[in-house]
């Protein structure tokens, strides 16, 4: 028979594994390439020593000349709070009762609730690494005909129904009326979303769109590299040369011109060897769109983890959905460290149970979670295009 400790059991040695590997190989192919390490996680945070520039102890002279001064490594200290990353499911205490005579038709059970949890997880950690730490998932614009629970958004592109998602003025300040609503529905073509709640009145331009309590919470993406803030990692960029990567913005489409160029300013004056290319479908088909008419032979490769990628001199090319629809990172993944203080685990009770009855309610809940941030150890050891010119290819 069925059990709510069978099921806390099968949850804790079966689909913990599973779940676990998905969300560190599975989620895309450059979180595949990211090592996930313990390393420089104190307490709460993590504290990494990265070196920048070279010692100073070096030089030449005469055979009777004193010997160069001795000028050791620079060291600057970066600092980054570990983030919090949840994933909640619910079982009814009736659906579990409908099948505690079926272990086939609870496994089903417990399999959609992982499916779903699963699906939604990828989604969000894929979508977070290329964010900027914000969680800013959309902005309103001008919204004349829609009802007060429909607001139409600058791009859907980080939106899927089923999300919920708390709204803040442009001023953000978050409106309540607003807190944890659902998105019921999202019409792509004119960019327009409903939500399971009504405003008080309708919303114009400017109204910002986050996942539910993850405003300035989420883990510190690539945009948190290659964007304008005064700081990053706890130091001020014009303090450190070294924390400003290259940033180049093409008048036209994209070509290997201009990818050579970042290539190489990387490799000249970082030291850097760039090993992995993400960028937007559009940029990704403008790239192709190159090769075809240059009559280039397109080139593939096959990655960790299963992925597919086009090679441009040996280095994979992927795109991702995330990705701005006019941009193209060059990166090097080496630089980069997953730093957590565990891995995937679930939240559990002082019994060990991992499924707890929801209070007030006759349903019990799972939540899987994980303390970790992403750093990069030499910000301008990557470069980002910017396809100014955009015209849009079938």
């Amino acid at each position: 028979m069925v059990t709510i400790s069978s099921a806390d059991k099968a949850l804790k040695t079966f689909y913990l594994g599973v779940l676990a590997d998905q969300l560190n190989v599975g989620v895309n192919p450059l979180l595949a390439k990211i090592e996930h390490t313990t390393a420089d996680v104190w307490g709460k945070e993590i504290k990494k020593l990265a070196p920048y520039g070279v010692n100073g102890g070096i030089g030449s002279g005469e055979e009777t000349d004193n010997l160069p001064a001795s000028g050791s490594n620079n060291y600057a200290q970066f600092t980054l709070a570990l983030k919090n990353l949840f994933g909640k499911i619910e079982l009814s205490d009736k659906a579990i009762r409908a099948s505690q005579n079926s272990a086939g038709a609870f496994v089903n059970l417990l399999n959609a609730e992982m499916d779903g949890l699963l699906k939604a997880s990828k989604f969000n950690f894929g979508r977070m690494l290329y964010g900027d730490g914000s969680g800013l998932i959309a902005t309103t614009v001008e919204n004349k005909g829609g009802a007060n629970n429909m607001l139409t958004v600058n791009s859907c592109k980080a939106l899927m129904e089923g999300m919920t998602i708390d709204v803040y003025t442009s001023g953000d300040t978050k409106d309540a009326a607003l807190s944890g609503a659902r998105i019921v529905n999202i019409d792509r073509a004119t960019n327009t979303i409903t939500l399971s709640q009504s405003a008080p009145s309708k919303y114009g331009a400017g109204y910002k769109l986050y996942v539910q309590g993850s405003k300035n919470n989420e883990i510190t993406g690539l945009e948190a590299i290659f964007g304008d803030s005064e700081y990053i990692y706890g130091l001020k960029r014009s303090d450190y040369s070294f924390l400003t990567p290259y940033k180049k913005t093409i008048d036209s489409t994209v070509n290997i011109t201009d990818m050579q160029d970042a290539i190489d300013a990387v490799e000249e004056n970082a030291g850097g060897t760039i090993d992995f290319i993400v960028a937007s479908y559009q940029v990704r088909k403008q790239y192709v769109d190159f090769l075809s008419k240059n009559r280039t032979n397109i080139d593939y490769l096959t990655l960790d983890g299963g992925y597919k990628a086009l090679s441009y001199s040996g280095i994979p090319f992927v795109a991702d959905r995330f990705v701005g629809e006019n941009d193209m990172y060059l990166l090097n993944t080496a630089d980069f460290k997953l730093h957590q203080l565990c891995d995937w685990r679930w939240l559990e009770g002082e019994s060990g149970s991992v499924l707890h009855q929801v209070a007030g309610k006759a349903c019990y809940s799972a939540t899987l979670v994980k303390y970790a941030d992403l750093l990069c150890e030499r910000p301008y050891g990557r470069a980002k295009c910017l396809m100014k010119k955009h015209p849009k290819i079938a």
